[in-house]
Formats: structure tokens, C-alpha cells, sequence
């Protein structure tokens, strides 16, 4: 059976993620969509938060299972009897981190030889991120086109909740 991992941040998830999950749960059997809890980066939404929008707006998609963990990644797998990550790359600036980041996973990964698969976006897709999403929610912009519409309005009036308590940070 191919299984793979799909790790990130997901803060938040946006319609570039959940074009990847679409087309991740084509290419294996098993997509576990893993959201990160990061201690080197402040989340603006809790992973509890994260994995429950992530679990609403992939619900139909066979073959797709959204969990929240904390550590390493390869432990992950290991935890999963996966050896495959799945990664997006939309610039030349991610394939260089995200290819460091494939041959540390797979130095750190022991036996198990973990192996990262590299999908581009779609190209409508191709310019969206959380970051980006967020900065503009902080200034007022309208998301609601770049999120999941599952999700769209939970998403915007929370980030428009936080804004207005000047807890919207980017």
C-alpha cells in the first residue's frame, strides 16, 4: 500500500493545500495530512483549530486522514509505517529548502530511507500562502477567495475577531 505524509504548518490551510491533498490522495492509497505543532514559529490558530478545518474541508476526499503532531517528521512516519513525504513547491526558494530539508529527513531516517515527493501547484494556486493570506487579513483584505469555502467564512470572521483585538499578528 502507498501511504504518504503530507507535514505543514496549515496556518491557515488555503485552497493551494487542499489542491495538493487532492491530487496527493490520487497519486497513494493513504494521505495522512500532518499538521505541525512548530516551536520556532508562533501559529496564528491553535493546531486543534487547524486540524479540524483541515478534517471539514477534506472530508469527501478518499483515502485522506488529518492528524496533529509534534516532533520530528521521520518519527512520524516511522509512527505511520510510511516512508514517502509529500511536499508543494511554488518557487525556486522553496525547492532550496525544502531539498535540504528532503536529504535531512532521509540522513535522520535510518532504515526506513524516508523519500520526499516534490508537486508543483496548479497554476491558479500557484501564488497562495498562509503568510500571505494572513497579511492581507491584517490589513483588512478580503481571503475569502483563497480559502477553502468550507471553511471561508469561519476562517474570516475569526481572523477579522482577531483583528479587531489587535491579536492579529503576521
Amino acid at each position: 500500500m502507498s501511504k504518504a505524509v503530507y507535514p505543514g504548518t496549515f496556518d491557515p490551510p488555503h485552497k493551494g493545500h487542499l489542491d495538493l491533498i487532492q491530487r496527493g490522495s490520487r497519486m497513494f492509497e493513504e494521505l495522512i495530512v500532518a499538521v505541525a505543532v512548530n516551536r520556532q514559529k508562533e501559529s496564528l490558530f491553535s493546531s486543534d483549530e487547524r486540524v479540524q478545518w483541515l478534517r471539514k474541508s477534506t472530508d469527501g476526499i478518499s483515502g485522506v486522514r488529518v492528524v496533529q503532531f509534534d516532533g520530528l517528521v521521520v518519527e512520524l512516519l516511522k509512527q505511520e509505517s510510511a516512508r514517502l513525504l509529500l511536499r508543494g513547491i511554488r518557487t525556486f526558494a522553496d525547492f532550496e529548502a525544502e531539498y535540504t530539508m528532503a536529504l535531512t529527513n532521509r540522513s535522520i531516517s535510518g532504515d526506513l530511507g524516508a523519500e520526499t515527493v516534490f508537486v508543483l501547484p496548479s497554476l491558479e494556486y500557484s501564488h497562495l500562502s498562509s503568510r500571505h493570506i494572513k497579511e492581507i487579513a491584517a490589513f483588512g483584505g478580503d481571503v475569502s477567495s483563497s480559502l477553502p469555502e468550507s471553511i471561508s467564512s469561519e476562517l474570516s470572521a475569526e481572523l477579522d475577531r482577531r483583528l479587531d483585538s489587535g491579536s492579529l499578528e503576521t
